[in-house]
């Protein structure tokens, strides 16, 4: 059995260190706010986000097949009760997870009276799986590489090596990211496609009117972080977000995410349409 935590489904997964405000109406995640604010001081006030596969009513329907497997806990930051009863909440991503099992009511054991009216799951952490991954990863990356012949370089050569090219990837994702929120931008200001483009190649050498670049500034340094601000924050189906989420090496979802972004730029500056409102680029971000 794994940690038992509150759960609050949602139609978009969040990340780790991404500011999430929530608007707290239902009857079910009221007492889910009540009962964390019950909590005794030091305890966490966290419940895990998980993104919806299907449908909205998740009771209604077996909510394993309807959330997706992986998630991230929402940390409480700050809460505003108002007068009818409703919450302005403030929360931002903590660690990723993977449910092991969702639970309606009460569990084994449990009074039925005493079951709370929204749903739990047990989960797994998955926070220590990066760092394995990572460092298999980077080892690997070395290994295979055309000029070592399969053999064992140099542990330091080996960390020197991956430090480098995750750099480099770093770097190119934080540019593709740059060129994307232009392009978007420009289409909602309704430039044609070819002004789209031309404005994504001034962005690309250094002229930002967007403000992409403060965000990329908050997380400068820290791969793990642009890796989360790029894939909460591009617009991508939900799907694409969770494989994001549900990859544990920040290598690789860097990478994955590049991919993305040169797709996502193609479409938008040879189609010109925007696939969804821009409302998350200037959402705060937190490197907690």
């Amino acid at each position: 059995m794994g940690d038992l935590i509150p759960l609050f489904p949602l139609g978009t997964p969040l990340f780790p260190g991404i500011v999430l405000p929530l608007q707290v109406f239902e009857p079910r995640y009221r007492a889910l706010v009540r009962d964390l604010l019950a909590l005794p001081e030091g305890r966490a006030r966290r419940f895990g986000v998980v993104a919806i596969r299907q449908g909205w009513e998740v009771e209604r329907v077996a909510p394993a097949e309807a959330l997706f497997d992986v998630g991230c806990t929402a940390l409480v930051q700050a809460v505003r009760p108002r007068p009818d009863g409703t919450f302005a909440v403030v929360t931002v991503g903590g660690e990723r997870f993977r449910l092991l099992d969702v639970v309606v009511g009460a569990r084994p054991g449990e009074d039925d009276r005493e079951a709370p009216p929204y749903l739990r799951a047990e989960v797994e952490w998955l926070a220590e799986e990066e760092a394995a991954e990572e460092a298999a990863g980077d080892r690997q990356e070395v290994v295979d590489a055309p000029d070592t012949g399969g053999r064992v370089p140099d542990e330091g050569l080996v960390a020197e090596v991956a430090r480098g090219s995750l750099g480099v990837l770093e770097r190119g994702v934080g540019g593709l990211f740059t060129r994307y929120v232009t392009a978007v931008a420009g289409l909602q200001a309704g430039l044609d496609a070819d002004e789209v483009e031309q404005a994504g190649g001034m962005a690309g050498a250094g002229e930002d009117p967007t403000g992409a670049a403060a965000l990329l500034e908050a997380v400068a340094g820290d791969p793990r972080a642009l890796s989360y601000l790029v894939a909460s924050a591009a617009l991508l189906t939900t799907e694409d977000r969770q494989a994001l989420l549900a990859e544990s090496a920040t290598r690789r979802r860097l990478a994955t995410e590049s991919r993305m972004l040169r797709r996502e730029l193609t479409l938008l500056e040879t189609v010109g349409a925007v696939p969804a409102p821009l409302t998350r680029f200037s959402g705060p971000v937190s490197l907690n």
